[in-house]
């Protein structure tokens, strides 16, 4: 089996130690949209940064330092996470709707899209329901169905009875249970101690409700079909630090990931052999270089099927 840390082992990292239910808070009508945005940067091309689950769009903060000279930059964070207040009904069918929203009434021109994990999943959904509106797209450790990573053979349908549990274990835990077990989960993740602190406080200030209706659509929706209406060039990026570095474990990895993107055109399947699943995190001068060689003028323009 191909072992591979992603959100769905945040998941299952929490079911494990989960400890005695409390009843969750009810979710807030914050707003118009199901995330807030920071804008920064002085370029004139535009990047929309998408960050996972429970996170907030400070993940991206090495990314940002690095690329604000160059890119006006929408940093997102998602409704319910890292003490942004939840939306009622389903969430990442109406970030996907609301971020489309945002380029249209912003009249963004064909922005970059980067995405982490769930934010990934996003940004393919986003590029396959809306492929005109969007530019190249990167893809961080995130997939089209990422329960496919493990077990190819799973469905969307298969994975319902575990995804309604993984939602109602999310929505019955406390502030400390959530910030706890991901904590341990994170460990697996982020090789920095310091850096997993951080994002373990997202995690405290996250809504568990919100978390556990995310995983679940995450869970039980396959968008490998969809992504073949994907018009934009796509940089998917695997994180293999975990993965045992010889050619045949790397191999593997890339063909794991390779399986999920190969109905898009134009794509390419990279490692990041020094990184744990948060690659920005684990190493931003890979992450970095990759996405400026992707998105260097005149060199997105993928050969179909690489």
């Amino acid at each position: 089996m191909l072992h591979v840390y992603n959100v769905c082992g945040i998941a299952l990292g929490l079911a494990l130690g989960a400890a005695v239910p409390a009843a969750a808070a009810p979710p807030s009508t914050q707003g118009t949209r199901a995330f807030t945005v920071t804008v920064t940067g002085a370029g004139t091309r535009h990047m929309i940064l998408i960050p996972g689950l429970l996170s907030s769009g400070q993940v991206w903060d090495p990314v940002v330092r690095q690329l604000s000279h160059r890119y006006r930059l929408h940093v997102l964070t998602v409704a319910g996470f890292a003490g942004v207040p939840a939306v009622a009904g389903p969430l990442l069918p109406r970030v996907r709707d609301d971020v489309i929203a945002y380029i249209r009434e912003n009249r963004l021109e064909r922005p970059v899209l980067v995405g982490h994990s769930l934010g990934a999943f996003l940004a393919i959904w986003v590029a396959s329901n809306a492929p005109d509106l969007v530019g190249p797209i990167v893809a961080v450790d995130g997939v089209p169905f990422q329960p496919a990573l493990n077990d190819p053979s799973t469905t969307a349908t298969a994975m319902e009875p575990l995804a309604r549990q993984m939602r109602t274990l999310y929505g019955s835990m406390t502030p400390d249970q959530i910030e706890k077990q991901t904590r341990l989960a994170l460990g697996r993740m982020i090789s920095d101690p310091a850096a997993v602190a951080v994002a373990a406080s997202w995690a405290r200030h996250s809504d568990g409700g919100a978390a556990g209706q995310a995983l679940y659509e995450l869970m039980t929706t396959d968008l490998r079909e969809a992504a073949a209406d994907i018009r934009s060039e796509l940089l998917l990026i695997a994180a293999a630090k975990a993965v045992e570095s010889t050619p045949d474990a790397l191999e593997a990895v890339r063909r794991a990931y390779e399986a999920q993107v190969a109905r898009v055109t134009h794509h390419r399947v990279i490692a990041a052999t020094r990184a744990l699943h948060f690659v920005m995190l684990d190493d931003p001068e890979f992450l970095l270089s990759a996405m400026d060689e992707f998105l260097r003028p005149g060199t997105t323009s993928l050969p179909e099927g690489e």
